[in-house]
C-alpha cells in the first residue's frame, strides 16, 4: 500500500507540540494557586474563583501581545524574557480595575515548532505568573506553515481577574486627588516600532554597545516590563486609591485621561519624573520632541495612582515596602486632559 502524505510533511509536526507539552508542564504547574483545578493537557482550563477567596467576584479579562519587540528578541535570539513582558502587559490591565488576577492562558504561533525555543518562551510567561501570583492554566502553542518567515513567531497572551462586587476601579476620583507615579523598567513594551526606526537610522545594531549603558543595546531594551500587581494590591488594601492608569502606548498623554471622569483633567510635573537614560538616548538620537514622547512612551512611569490625599502618605508607605519608589507627580484638577509643567529630565 502507497503511503500518501502526512501532515509532518507538509510542515506541521504533532509530536514537537507533544514534547513541548510536557517540557513545560512543571513551568505550568509552579504557578499553581487557590484555586487552579487542572493542569494542562485538556480541552479547556478551570478555575475555582471562590477557592480563591471571592464570595461575590466579578469576572476582569485583559488580552495584549508584547508588539514589535517580539521582533528585537527574535533578531537577538533571547527570548527569556518576552514572556514576563506578555504577562505584565496583561495582569497591569488588570489591576488597574482594582481586578486580582487568577489566571493567564498564552496564544504561540510559528510557522516551524522549535520546541526549545518555545520552552524558552513559555518559561518566561510562567516567570511572569509567579511573580504575579497568577496561574499559568492553559494555552494554544501551533505550527502554521507559510503564515511566518523562518524562525519568526507570534505571542498573544489573555488572563482573568476578579474583584468583589462593588470594588471596581475607577471609582471616586475627586478632585485634589494625588497622583503617585511609579517608575518604569524603561520601554516596557510598546514603541518599539519606532524605537527600531532610530536604531537603524544610527547604523547601530542589538548587538551595538548601550549607548546609555554597559550593556549591549539588545540586552537593554529587552529589560522587561514591571509588575505592579503585587504592590498595587497592597496599594488598595491601604484604602483611598480611586484610579490607576497603566502607561502603555499613548505614553502619560492618553492613558491617564482614560481613567478620570469626562469633567475632570490632570497636571503633572515632568520634573518629578525619574530619568532613565534609556529615554534621555532616545529622545536626542531621535530627535523626538518633548510631545511626541509623552504620548508614544512611558518616559520613566509605568504606572500612575490617583489617591485621596489624606491616605496618600500611607499608600505611598505601602508601595514602598513591595519595592516601589513612589513619585508624587500632580493632582487632579477641573477640565479635560493632561496639563504638563516643568520639563522631562533629559
Amino acid at each position: 500500500m502507497t503511503q500518501g502524505l502526512t501532515y509532518a510533511q507538509a510542515g506541521v509536526d504533532i509530536d514537537a507540540g507533544n514534547d513541548l507539552v510536557e517540557r513545560i508542564k512543571p513551568a505550568s504547574k509552579s504557578t499553581q494557586r487557590s484555586g487552579s483545578m487542572s493542569g494542562l493537557g485538556g480541552f479547556g482550563a478551570m478555575f475555582d474563583p471562590k477557592a480563591a477567596g471571592f464570595s461575590d467576584p466579578i469576572l476582569v479579562g485583559a488580552t495584549d501581545g508584547v508588539g514589535t519587540k517580539l521582533r528585537l528578541a527574535i533578531d537577538t535570539g533571547d527570548v527569556s524574557t518576552v514572556g514576563i513582558d506578555l504577562v505584565a502587559m496583561c495582569v497591569n490591565d488588570l489591576i488597574c480595575q482594582g481586578a486580582e488576577p487568577l489566571f493567564f492562558l498564552d496564544y504561540f504561533a510559528t510557522g516551524k515548532l522549535d520546541v526549545a525555543q518555545a520552552a524558552q518562551v513559555i518559561e518566561g510567561i510562567a516567570d511572569g505568573c509567579r511573580l504575579s501570583r497568577c496561574a499559568l492554566i492553559g494555552g494554544e502553542t501551533t505550527e502554521m506553515p507559510g503564515m511566518y518567515a523562518k524562525d519568526d513567531f507570534d505571542l498573544a497572551g489573555f488572563a482573568v481577574g476578579a474583584m468583589e462586587r462593588g470594588t471596581h476601579l475607577p471609582a471616586g476620583v475627586a478632585l485634589g486627588d494625588l497622583l503617585i507615579g511609579l517608575p518604569s523598567s524603561g520601554v516596557h513594551s510598546n514603541g518599539f516600532s519606532l524605537v527600531r526606526r532610530i536604531v537603524a537610522d544610527k547604523g547601530l545594531t542589538w548587538d551595538s554597545p548601550a549607548p546609555f549603558g554597559d550593556s549591549t543595546l539588545g540586552v537593554a531594551l529587552l529589560t522587561p516590563t514591571v509588575l505592579y500587581v503585587n504592590a498595587c494590591l497592597a496599594a488598595l488594601k491601604v484604602g483611598g486609591v480611586h484610579a490607576m492608569a497603566h502607561i502603555t502606548g499613548g505614553g502619560l498623554t492618553e492613558n491617564l485621561p482614560r481613567v478620570l471622569p469626562d469633567d475632570m483633567g490632570a497636571t503633572v510635573d515632568l520634573s518629578t519624573i525619574p530619568a532613565l537614560p534609556i529615554m534621555a538616548w532616545l529622545s536626542q538620537a531621535g530627535g523626538i520632541a518633548e510631545a511626541e514622547m509623552l504620548k508614544t512612551f512611558n518616559c520613566g512611569i509605568g504606572m500612575i495612582l490617583a489617591v485621596a490625599p489624606d491616605q496618600a502618605a500611607a499608600v505611598e508607605a505601602e508601595l514602598a515596602a513591595h519595592a516601589m519608589s513612589p513619585v508624587r507627580m500632580g493632582e487632579v484638577i477641573t477640565g479635560q486632559g493632561v496639563h504638563y509643567s516643568g520639563q522631562l529630565p533629559f
